[in-house]
C-alpha cells in the first residue's frame, strides 16, 4: 500500500510538473505568436481552463506528499519528502498571492475590454510561473530521490 502512495504521488507530481512545464516553455511561445486577438484569446481560455483544473492538482500532489510523510515518518528520506511537500506549500502559496489574480483578469479579458497593458500583465505572470515551475521541479526530484 505504501509502494502505491509512492507512485501515485510521483506519477500525479511529476505529470503536474510536465503541464507546467510545457505551459511555461512550449504553450505560452506558441499563444504569443499568434495574431494579437487570437492570442489573447488563446491566454484567457486557458487561464479558464487550467484555472478551473491546476488548483486541484497542487491540492491533490500537496495532500499525497503529506500523506507520504506521515506513511513514512521517521525513515530515511522522509526529510526530503517533508522538504518537497513545504515547497508544494510555497507553490500553492505563490499561486494564490501571485498569479491567480492575474488569471482571474486575465480569463475574462476580450479583444474589446482588455486592458493596454495586457501583455505586460502576461508576461509578469510568466515570470511569476517560470519560479514556480522552478519550486515544483525541485519537489519532484526531491520526492524522486526520496525513493532512493
Amino acid at each position: 500500500m505504501f509502494g502505491t502512495l509512492q507512485v501515485v504521488t510521483i506519477v500525479t507530481v511529476g505529470l503536474m510538473v510536465g503541464v507546467e512545464f510545457s505551459v511555461a516553455f512550449v504553450m505560452n511561445r506558441i499563444l504569443d505568436a499568434l495574431p494579437e486577438d487570437s492570442a489573447q484569446l488563446a491566454h484567457a481560455h486557458g487561464g479558464r481552463m487550467l484555472g478551473a483544473l491546476m488548483p486541484f492538482w497542487y491540492i491533490g500532489s500537496l495532500v499525497l506528499s503529506a500523506a507520504w510523510a506521515v506513511a513514512d515518518w521517521g525513515h530515511r528520506g522522509t526529510g526530503l519528502v517533508l522538504t518537497a511537500a513545504g515547497l508544494l506549500v510555497l507553490s500553492v502559496v505563490m499561486s494564490l498571492l501571485l498569479l491567480v489574480p492575474i488569471n482571474n483578469r486575465n480569463k475574462t479579458w476580450t479583444p474589446e475590454n482588455r486592458p493596454a497593458d495586457w501583455r505586460r500583465q502576461l508576461r509578469r505572470w510568466e515570470r511569476y510561473h517560470h519560479l514556480r515551475v522552478v519550486v515544483i521541479v525541485a519537489a519532484f526530484a526531491l520526492l524522486a530521490a526520496a525513493l532512493t
